[in-house]
């Protein structure tokens, strides 16, 4: 009974950190979810962190809420799906309502734009390895040409046509690619 309970108090304490120091989105966040998920706790390893984010990207929704969804799903299963997210969201909750009644006063603040100008950078940087490490991970399943091709391919339909489809583009190659090599990892 105490290994149960430890398990929903680490759970809750692992979504009130992601989501206390989650600032920047979803993807900004992921990192910090790695770093607990498969670092601290070691639920998971890393190459099965990349897929569950790969499949979560699938979907529609926020990032998140849904690696902490799954989270809670593979721990805990449906009730723990719903304790993750719960506490995952329950910190940004408080400030959305805290921070838009303060609304009209902080606005134009310049110290509060002067916080917005320091995180984005961090944001940026946040997302830059996080791309390094999928396209790590696709170099090595795919080789240099592939990877090289499917970034060009990724970055000229995100940049004409709806980020949506071209998921569901990846997602039916990666299907593909996957069945056409027998299902084995090289």
């Amino acid at each position: 009974m105490k290994q149960k309970d430890t398990e929903y108090k680490d759970l809750m304490m692992i979504m009130l950190r992601t989501g206390i120091l989650g600032f920047g989105g979803g993807p900004s966040v992921m990192p910090l979810f790695q770093h607990e998920i498969v670092d601290k706790y070691k639920w998971m390893s890393s190459a099965d962190f990349d897929n569950s984010l790969a499949i979560a990207n699938v979907l529609p929704g926020p990032i998140a809420t849904k690696v902490a969804a799954y989270l809670g799903y593979e721990r805990k299963k449906t009730l723990g799906a719903i304790w993750a997210v719960f506490w995952h969201l329950l910190p940004s909750t408080i400030a959305m309502i805290a921070l838009l009644s303060a609304a009209t006063v902080l606005n134009d603040s310049p110290i509060v734009q002067g916080i917005i100008a320091a995180v984005t950078p961090v944001v940026v940087v946040m997302l830059l390895l996080m791309g390094y490490r999928f396209a790590k991970t696709a170099y090595n399943g795919l080789g240099m040409i592939l990877t090289l091709i499917a970034c060009a391919v990724a970055g000229i339909l995100l940049y004409y046509i709806h980020p949506a489809l071209v998921i569901i583009l990846f997602t039916l190659y990666g299907s593909q690619h996957y069945r056409l090599i027998g299902g084995k990892k090289k």
